[in-house]
C-alpha cells in the first residue's frame, strides 16, 4: 500500500480517535495498524498528528551576534592579513589591530571602525571568524606550471631526509624551494622566487632571481644568510637540479652549511616550504607571468613586506607529539599558536640587541621597511616581454 493511502486511511480515522474512550481507542489502533501496516507506535503519533497539526514555525535563520560593521571591518583585517584562517587570525587580532591603527589603516570614525567594532573583534571566536569569512573565502584561483627537473648529479652524497625526522631544538634548518612565474607556460625568460622557512621557528625569507642560472641560484641564499637574524646552520631542499649540483654544494661547503634533500616524488618530505609556496609565494605573487624588468623590481619589493608580515604578525602551529582518541586512533598534537618572531624569542639564539631591534621592525614606517630591506636584482632583465 502506497504511504499516500496509508495517510488518507489514518486521516478518516483521527476524528473519531480523538472523541472516543480509551477502550475503543484500542480498538482504533489496532484497525490501523491491520490497515497500513505500521507499528502501533506509528499509527498513535500520526492520529494524533491528524486531528492537531502540529505548528511549524518558519526559520529564520541564526540570529547574528555581530554587527554588520564588525563584520565589513574583520574581512578587511582578514585580506590584510593575507587570508589567515579563523584559528591563527583570532590569536592575531590584538597585534594586528594594534599596527593597523598606528598605520593608519584603521582609523575610528572611518570606514565602519569605531572602539565598539573593536571590541567586537577581539570577542570573535576561531569558528566565528571563519563562518563569517565564509563568503569572502569562496573565490577561485589560477593555477600554473611546475617547471622542476629532476637532477641526477650529486643524489648519492646529499643525505635523504625523510619527513619523520627528529629535529634540533635550535633554529637553523630550512627547507627550500623555487617557484616559478611563468604563468601559462615555460617559453622564454621569466622570473623566480627563492622561498626559505625554518623548520624549528617558521621565519621565512623570501627573494626574487631572474632565472635559474648559477649566479643567481647563489646570490639568493647569499642575501638569505646576509638578512635573516639568526645563522643558517643546514638547507634542505627537493631533487631539483638548480641546487643538487657542484656550484650550490660548493658554496654551502664553504661557508659550513650542510645539505639534504628530500626523496623523489615525495612532497610530504618538505611539507613546511610546500605550504609556504602555496599561502605564500602564490597567496601574493598569484599565478601570474613576471617577465620585464618592471614585473621583477614589483617582486624583489614585495617580498621584504611579505616576509614581515609572516615573521611578526602570522601565528602558526607546531606538532609537538601523538596521542590516541577514546575510540583508539591516532592523532596529532600541536602547540598553541605563535609568531615566528615569539618562537626565536623563546630559542634564545638572538642577543639582546637584535631581539630588540627585531621587535621594533614591525613599528616601522612601511617605506622605511622597503629601503632597509630590499636589494637590487643582480643582472636585471633588460627587454620586456
Amino acid at each position: 500500500m502506497a504511504v499516500s493511502a496509508r495517510t488518507e486511511i489514518t486521516a478518516k480515522y483521527a476524528r473519531a480517535f480523538r472523541t472516543a474512550s480509551r477502550k475503543a481507542k484500542s480498538q482504533l489502533l489496532d484497525e490501523v495498524v491491520a490497515v497500513t501496516g505500521w507499528c502501533r507506535d506509528n499509527v498513535r503519533r500520526r492520529l494524533g498528528q491528524a486531528v492537531t497539526p502540529r505548528a511549524v514555525r518558519p526559520w529564520s535563520g541564526r540570529p547574528k551576534k555581530f554587527s554588520p560593521e564588525a563584520i565589513g571591518v574583520l574581512e578587511r583585517v582578514w585580506a590584510i592579513s593575507g587570508g589567515s584562517c579563523g584559528k591563527y587570525l583570532a590569536v592575531a587580532m590584538p597585534h594586528l589591530l594594534e599596527a593597523l591603527e598606528a598605520h593608519g589603516e584603521l582609523v575610528s570614525g572611518k570606514r565602519r571602525h569605531c572602539r565598539e567594532v573593536r571590541g567586537e573583534l577581539l570577542a570573535m571566536s576561531a569558528a566565528t571568524i571563519d563562518r563569517y569569512l565564509a563568503a569572502a573565502k569562496a573565490r577561485g584561483a589560477l593555477r600554473g606550471v611546475s617547471p622542476t627537473k629532476p637532477s641526477t648529479l650529486l643524489r648519492t652524497p646529499i643525505t635523504i631526509r625523510k619527513a619523520g625526522d627528529e629535529l634540533e631544538n635550535d633554529p637553523g634548518l630550512f627547507e627550500a624551494d623555487t617557484v616559478a612565474h611563468c604563468g601559462p607556460t615555460l617559453k622564454g625568460e621569466f622570473a623566480r622566487t627563492v622561498n626559505l622557512a625554518d623548520m624549528v621557528t617558521g621565519w621565512v625569507f623570501t627573494t626574487a632571481i631572474r632565472n635559474n642560472a648559477r649566479v643567481h641560484i647563489i646570490a639568493a641564499p647569499d642575501r638569505a644568510v646576509a638578512t635573516i637574524p639568526f645563522p643558517i646552520a643546514g638547507l634542505d631542499f627537493d631533487n631539483g637540479i638548480e641546487f643538487i649540483n657542484h656550484d650550490p654544494v660548493a658554496w654551502a661547503g664553504e661557508r659550513e652549511i650542510f645539505f639534504t634533500r628530500s626523496r623523489p616524488y615525495r612532497k610530504s618530505d618538505q611539507a613546511t616550504i610546500e605550504s609556504k609556496n602555496n599561502h605564500l609565494a602564490r597567496r601574493y605573487g598569484f599565478h601570474w607571468r613576471y617577465d620585464t624588468v618592471e614585473a621583477s623590481t614589483l617582486l624583489s619589493r614585495l617580498w621584504p613586506l611579505v616576509n614581515n608580515r609572516f615573521n611578526h604578525f602570522t601565528p602558526t602551529k607546531k606538532p609537538t607529539g601523538w596521542a590516541t582518541t577514546a575510540s583508539g586512533r591516532r592523532k596529532r598534537l600541536y602547540d598553541a599558536p605563535r609568531t615566528p618572531l615569539e618562537r626565536l624569542l623563546e630559542a634564545g639564539v638572538l642577543s639582546t640587541g637584535q631581539a630588540d631591534q627585531l621587535i621594533g621592525l614591525a613599528k616601522r614606517p612601511t617605506l622605511d621597511l622597503v629601503a632597509a630591506t630590499t636589494k637590487p636584482l643582480p643582472d636585471a632583465m633588460t627587454s620586456s616581454r
